[in-house]
Formats: C-alpha cells, structure tokens, sequence
C-alpha cells in the first residue's frame, strides 16, 4: 500500500512535476553553460546522438538543450538521429525518455514498450560490437516504456515514482554521507572529477545485473510508488521497497559500454510554471552543485576508448 512517507514526499513532486504542468515544463534558455576547460577542442570530440525517433520527451532541440548545448561546450559533436542505420562502433547514443505512441498523453495502464523486438536486437548488438548507449528513462510511463530494452541488458524498471526516505520535501541528494552514492569510476577521480553527491527530480528505479556496477543506490525503506495512472495516488496505490535497487548503473557489455539512470532532469536544466510559480529543477538548481560534473563524467567514460 501507499505509505505516509512515499504519501508526503510526492507532495514535492506534485508541485514541482505534476502531470497537469508537463505542458509548461521547458528548457532553461536563459542558462549560460561556459567550460573552463574543456575535455575536447570544439567539434573535435566525440559524436553523441540524442534519440528523436520514440515520441521522445527530451529531444536535441527542446528538453535536452541544455544537455547538448553543455556538451557541444566541452567539444562533443552531438547531433539528433531520427533511425539507427548510421551508428557506428564507438559512438554514444543517448535515449531520454522514449514513449510508445498509444501512451502518448495517455499515461495510464498499460504501458507499451516504446522499442519493437528489432530495434532491441539491433541496439543490443551494436553495443556488443563497441557501441556506447546512454538509457534514460523517467518516471510512469517512461521507465515501463524502456523496460523491454533495459531487460535485454539485464536491467529490470520498477514502472513508477521513486523516491528516497527524507524528512522533508526536497530532490533526492544521493551522496557518501546517505551511503547512497557509491564508489565509482564516475566519482572517484578516474573520469573527470571527484564527486560527493548527485541530486535527481523525482525518477524511476531499478534492479540491476551481476555485472553492472551501481552507482546511484536506494536503501531500505525507499519507495516506488505504482499507480495506474501517473501522478494519481490514492491510498491503495502500490508501493514497493527499494532497498537493492539503484537509479544509476554502469556496465561493460562485451565490446561496448552501457549506462542506465532513471531520471532526466539531473541532466538538462529546465523550469516549471504551474498554479504554484516557477520552479528551476536540472543541474543549475541550487540542490544540484555536482551535477554538471557528473555528467562530464559520465561521457568521458562512456566516449573513451579503453
């Protein structure tokens, strides 16, 4: 059943995400994203696609912008792709949220796997023979829509609303001190720079393989709320524990790499408007000082050729 807890904490979300203000949620074109010192020369880096062929809900010009634009800085070629037929060993490909058609403005039960048998065959294989893929999905319904992918890669999503045991509302920190962010070539100086905590806006959860390396981890009494239809909870909504669960892996896939996180904004940086004002949420909120770091490092492992 829905706990007080989860009950409590969705109250955050609710104001900050709600279903009735996705129409409001933007990119934050006002962002000024300047590198020090950047990783690549400019337009000498590697090439990273961002998937627009799923009814994506970050794209390379929209949602993702800043995600992009931020990257384009620190010398990547990121560039949009509507199909798969020119991927090639080595490149990074980002999925952000893809959705199934029959769900779109549709986010209730059941949810449709956004990618056919073929297309997880072919992005399986891709990544067997070097290629680098980065899946983001979100919250219901985008974690239930990328399941089918992530479980061809032994990842398995818990389609709802995650969230951490916290005694207010707040973004979920993980961090050393909460023991939730653990120890990884993302965090500890091997690519990039050391972090101590990543901040994420309200995402999904999941379980992961013996051979993937977690990073962000939930604990024991951490939720994943499961309504029927997103952002609608009730007191017979179902949630489930999470301790053992993650919202950030890594892992080597034969040839290739592969990263897994459930959630977006940590990402991109983004505003919401509704009924209770303007909200900033992505790597240039406040609660977020690690992020654009995080990032960084999280495409120099998945770029580099080792």
């Amino acid at each position: 059943m829905f706990s007080k807890m989860t009950k409590s904490l969705v109250i955050y979300s609710f104001i900050c995400c709600s279903y009735f203000g996705m129409s409001q949620q933007v990119a934050d074109s006002s962002l000024v994203l300047e590198i020090e010192n950047p990783y690549h020369k400019k337009d000498k880096g590697p090439t990273l696609y961002i998937d627009e062929a799923h009814h994506n809900f970050h794209t390379k010009e929209g949602r993702f912008k800043p995600f992009s634009t931020f990257l384009e800085n620190d010398g990547y070629v990121v560039k949009s792709m509507s199909n798969y037929d020119n991927l090639k060993p080595t490149e990074v490909l980002v999925i952000s949220n893809a959705i199934h058609s029959k769900n779109i403005g549709n986010w209730q039960q059941p949810i449709y796997s956004a990618f056919n048998e073929q297309e997880i065959n072919r992005l399986t294989e891709w990544v067997k023979n070097g290629g680098r893929l980065l899946i983001i999905a979100d919250h219901m319904p985008f974690s239930g829509a990328a399941n089918e992918l992530a479980n061809a890669f032994g990842f398995d999503f818990c389609d709802g609303f995650a969230q951490l045991s916290k005694p207010r509302n707040q973004p979920d920190i993980f961090s050393e001190d909460n023991d939730r962010l653990i120890s990884s070539p993302l965090t500890d100086g091997t690519y990039g720079k050391a972090i101590k905590s990543v901040t994420t806006f309200t995402g999904s959860s999941f379980q992961i393989p013996s051979s993937a390396t977690g990073i962000l981890k939930f604990k024991k009494g951490d939720e994943c709320a499961q309504p029927e239809i997103a952002w609608q909870f009730d007191d017979d909504t179902k949630a489930k524990d999470l301790e053992g669960h993650y919202q950030g892996a890594i892992m080597n896939f034969s040839k290739g790499k592969l990263a897994v996180f459930g959630e977006a904004a940590q990402f991109t940086a983004q505003t919401i408007t509704n009924e209770n004002g303007t909200f900033r949420f992505g790597f240039h909120s406040e609660d977020a000082p690690n992020n654009m770091e995080f990032l960084r490092n999280l495409m120099l492992w998945l770029s580099a050729k080792d």
